[in-house]
């Protein structure tokens, strides 16, 4: 069977935006989607060509091969579209919750899974455990499956029972005109069965709020405000869904004497005048121990001298940033009657005038 053009499927031209293809397709989606056009084969072909066309031309790197090689050259990158129309739903189901706001598959009656909640934890971490990494123990409440009923919700040697309203199917149709709409069933809310002798322990639910503690290894080099993502560690699903996730969301306390900038450690490191005019080695504080930095002849203030490898590790890397000192030269403001006289001297020398203090008849 020759593959008609996913152009002229979907009604665009070749230079169509993405938003024109997204928009011409939701248009022949709502147009023939299978619940809106019930036992009708061709509605249903044609929404199949829909979406094997959606799905090939609203992803950049299939588009651009279709445009180059055609049909066959997506057949031979293992794009073999959609052999019948479970495989829609599987393969483009996302689209739906992207552009209807619901799933592409219908039913979600007896038994229908549901994936867990999410979790979140704040973690408050010191500066240097942010840098140098550390290991936490989380402790919480989430939901787990109940160990009395083992999640199936009923009392022991009892089970659901199908619900009367949709006759265990989980949704009602009713007619408007000529379409046939299907909801969600508002007495068994979609499940198809009813609980009649619910479990004692957790009346019913299949699951229970447990505590929880969790070690949890912080990696060197995290920053404020980052996120951990621990898959499965989050609640419970139901039916067999897959668990929820636990976001670890990292809080750093700021340093008295260090900050932070990436991988860079900046801090202000301040030196007397003779210090500044001479030179000198000194020592001064890292996250690393005590490190010896070199004082350049002439320093001023605002300048910027560097211990390289003494900040903070790369996150995902081997490399260590720098450490930035910010000189601070300090002016004294108590100077006996020798040092005024040196730098009096010293001005002098530079042919510079200075302000001479005056003594008032009345201060003798």
């Amino acid at each position: 069977m020759v593959k008609r053009d996913y152009y002229d499927i979907l009604g665009i031209a070749r230079t169509a935006t993405e938003d024109e293809v997204k928009k011409s397709y939701r248009k022949l989606a709502f147009q023939y989607h299978p619940d809106r056009n019930p036992d009708n084969p061709e509605a249903e072909e044609k929404f199949k060509e829909a979406s094997e066309a959606y799905e090939v031309l609203h992803d950049a790197d299939k588009r651009r091969l279709y445009d180059q090689y055609g049909h066959d050259g997506l057949q031979n990158a293992g794009f073999k579209g959609f052999s019948g129309f479970e495989d829609v739903f599987s393969s483009v189901g996302g689209i739906f919750e992207e552009l209807f706001g619901f799933g592409g598959r219908r039913g979600g009656g007896r038994g229908a899974t549901r994936a867990g909640a999410d979790l979140r934890y704040d973690v408050q971490l010191t500066f240097e455990e942010a840098v140098f990494g550390t290991e936490k123990v989380l402790e919480f409440e989430k939901l787990e499956t109940c160990i009395h009923c083992l999640g199936k919700r009923t009392a022991p040697g009892t089970r659901p029972v199908p619900c009367t309203t949709c006759g265990g199917l989980g949704q009602v149709e009713r007619r408007q005109g000529f379409f046939t709409l299907r909801t969600t069933c508002s007495t068994c809310r979609g499940e198809g069965v009813r609980i009649t002798d619910p479990c004692p322990e957790c009346r019913g639910v299949g699951v229970v709020q447990l505590p929880k503690k969790l070690s949890v290894k912080i990696p060197a080099g995290v920053d404020d405000g980052a996120r951990l993502r621990l898959t499965g560690e989050g609640e419970e699903g139901r039916n067999g869904g897959p668990a929820g996730d636990l976001y670890v969301i990292i809080h750093v306390a700021q340093h008295e004497f260090f900050e932070r900038s990436g991988t860079e450690i900046h801090c202000q490191v301040p030196i007397s005048f003779p210090q500044a005019a001479l030179g000198t080695d000194m020592e001064v504080p890292s996250l690393h121990g005590p490190q010896t930095l070199t004082i350049p002849r002439g320093t001023q203030t605002g300048d910027r001298l560097t211990l390289r490898g003494c900040g903070v590790p790369e996150l995902r890397g081997e490399a260590r940033g720098n450490q930035i000192v910010h000189i601070v030269v300090k002016t004294p403001t108590h100077l006996t009657e020798r040092q005024e006289e040196l730098l009096r001297e010293l001005a002098t020398l530079d042919g510079e005038q200075t302000k001479i203090k005056k003594r008032w008849l009345w201060s003798k």
